[in-house]
C-alpha cells in the first residue's frame, strides 16, 4: 500500500457517509495514466488515478493520485463548493519526494481579509491547527502571491519521517476533512445577487490562479507531456471556466 492511500480511502469513505455522493465525469483518458521513468535499475512506473464526485452543495470533489514508487507519492485533494454557497474549498496536498515530504492542509478562503468570513470559517478550525502545529511545525516560506489564498488555519510543513505523515499528518487530514464537512451541512445557499458575484469572481481568482502556478505541471509534463498536462489542468482539475462556458 502506498503511504497517501490511506487518506484518500478515508476520504472516500467518509464522503459517502455523510453527503448523497454522485459521481462526477472524469474526461476521457484522465481516469488513470502511467508511463516508464528511469533507465536500468533506475527504471519504475509512475500511475496517475483520478477520482471525482460531486453533492448538492459541492460542486466537485476531485482527487489525483500519483504513485511513483517510494521516492514519489502524491495525493492531491480538493473540494470545490458550487457557486451558491460561500464555502471554502477544501484542499489537502500531500507530497512525498526523495528529499522528504511537503504538507498543505487548509480551508481555502474565498474572502482573504473579511474578518466576519474569518469568524465563520476560519475562527472554529484554528483548535484543530493549534494541536497540530506542535508536531508539525511551519514548513517555511511560500510564495507571497499565494498567501491570499490561504486562511489562519494553513498548515503547512516538512516532516521528515513516513511515520510523522502516517500519525500526525493522517489525523489532521481527518479532523480537517470532518470540520468542512461540518461546515458543509450548515450551509445555506446564497440568494443575493451581489454576493453571488463576489464568490464567483472568487472561485474564479482562485482556480485561475492554481491551473497556471500549479506545482505538478512540470512533473506531469515529464511523464505524459505537455499536452495531456495542459488538458489534464484545465478540463479536469481546474475545470470551472470550461462549465462555465458550456453548461451541458
Amino acid at each position: 500500500m502506498t503511504l497517501y492511500q490511506p487518506f484518500l480511502d478515508y476520504a472516500i469513505a467518509l464522503l459517502q457517509e455523510r453527503l448523497d455522493l454522485q459521481p462526477y465525469p472524469i474526461p476521457t483518458g484522465f481516469k488513470s495514466k502511467s508511463a516508464i521513468v528511469g533507465k536500468g535499475k533506475n527504471e519504475n512506473e509512475v500511475l496517475t488515478t483520478s477520482y471525482a464526485y460531486q453533492s448538492p452543495k459541492l460542486r466537485q470533489i476531485r482527487a489525483a493520485h500519483v504513485q511513483g514508487g517510494s521516492a514519489l507519492q502524491v495525493l492531491n485533494f480538493v473540494i470545490f463548493p458550487h457557486l451558491n454557497y460561500d464555502l471554502p474549498f477544501f484542499g489537502g496536498d500531500l507530497v512525498t519526494l526523495p528529499g522528504g515530504h511537503l504538507i498543505a492542509l487548509d480551508m481555502q478562503p474565498l474572502f482573504h481579509d473579511d474578518l466576519s468570513y474569518q469568524a465563520k470559517y476560519s475562527q472554529p478550525i484554528m483548535p484543530i491547527f493549534e494541536a497540530y502545529q506542535r508536531h508539525l511545525p511551519w514548513g517555511g516560506d511560500f510564495p507571497e502571491e499565494a498567501k491570499q489564498f490561504f486562511s489562519p488555519a494553513f498548515l503547512w510543513t516538512r516532516p521528515k519521517e513516513n511515520e510523522a505523515v502516517e500519525t500526525h499528518v493522517f489525523g489532521a487530514f481527518q479532523e480537517y476533512l470532518r470540520a468542512y464537512l461540518d461546515f458543509v451541512d450548515l450551509a445555506e445557499p446564497v440568494t443575493d445577487p451581489e454576493y453571488l458575484a463576489e464568490i464567483k469572481a472568487a472561485q474564479l481568482r482562485y482556480l485561475h490562479y492554481r491551473a497556471e502556478k500549479d506545482p505538478a505541471r512540470g512533473m506531469f509534463n515529464r511523464f505524459y507531456g505537455s499536452e495531456w498536462t495542459e488538458e489534464y489542468i484545465h478540463g479536469f482539475l481546474f475545470d470551472l471556466e470550461r462549465k462555465l462556458a458550456n453548461p451541458n
